[in-house]
């Protein structure tokens, strides 16, 4: 797929007034555990060839990665935040609280680093996919309070507690929008989507959570493809099936194969294109 082809559309096969939206480029980004490493190094191949999005969207562990970058951190930033920061020393156990583990650490450094706590602090749109547990619905937030949204975003049922806000329990956005790429679809002329969980095929599995997370990955792919039906392109590296969600420790490995395989696309669908121009 190329990934400028819409550059090359003639003006009357883009979508009806699309010409008049204020942001060209934006960049959805899926959720996937430390396999959200990834987005990193698609932003780093994207920023290396002077393509910055200019709005964001998010679930789970791409709505933590997107919100930073939403802040104005750069990829590079990120990365380095994430290893002097690993998500495994920032959680603790979560007594009580309807989940194994609360993520204590990661609220504190998103008040660190993002002040006020508002979306309105934000450099670029935000929005993020979460679960309205009680409902039984899926939620876009994109204005008032954000780091409570970030968390429970990120929040999967069972491993992290759910995140309680006005009375309402919510979790990890995945369970209905895992690309939440809708949301900004009619917000830019050019939509990118990110996935981190190719189906793929899985040779075999050495215990109870390779088939935990297999089995999760199935159940979300048909939202995925919803969502991946409204982007312009999307990047799925297939080398992020050597990874599993839980290898937080593998930081730069993780975003390198991001970075490798968007580095490929670009090349491969040529740069000699505007993009850096628009909006």
């Amino acid at each position: 797929m190329q990934l400028f082809r819409w550059f090359k559309k003639p003006k009357n096969d883009i979508k009806p007034g699309t010409s008049k939206l204020s942001h060209g480029v934006g960049i959805a980004l899926s959720g996937g555990g430390a396999r959200g490493y990834a987005h990193i190094g698609v932003l780093k191949a994207l920023s290396k060839h002077k393509i910055e999005p200019a709005i964001v969207s998010g679930t789970s562990m791409g709505s933590l990665i997107g919100v930073l970058y939403a802040a104005g951190f750069s990829p590079i930033e990120i990365q380095e935040l994430v290893k002097k920061e690993p998500i495994v020393k920032m959680v603790k156990m979560a007594f009580g609280k309807h989940g194994f583990f609360e993520m204590i650490g990661v609220r504190k450094i998103l008040n660190q680093v993002i002040s006020p706590n508002d979306f309105s602090t934000l450099k670029k749109p935000f929005y993020l996919s979460v679960t309205n547990l009680n409902k039984g619905i899926n939620e876009v937030k994109s204005s008032g309070i954000l780091i409570e949204y970030v968390i429970a975003s990120c929040s999967v049922p069972v491993v992290f507690a759910p995140v309680e806000i006005a009375g309402t329990t919510y979790v990890d956005g995945g369970l209905f929008d895992n690309l939440p790429a809708e949301c900004i679809r009619e917000n830019c002329n050019f939509l990118i989507g990110v996935n981190v969980n190719p189906t793929g095929v899985v040779d075999k599995f050495d215990g109870i959570r390779d088939v935990a997370e297999r089995s999760f990955t199935l159940s979300i792919d048909q939202n995925v493809r919803i969502s991946k039906a409204v982007c312009d392109v999307v990047i799925e590296p297939p080398g992020i099936l050597n990874f599993t969600f839980w290898d937080f420790d593998k930081v730069d490995k993780i975003v390198e194969v991001g970075y490798q395989y968007t580095t490929q696309l670009l090349q491969q669908g040529g740069l000699n294109l505007p993009i850096a121009t628009m909006p």
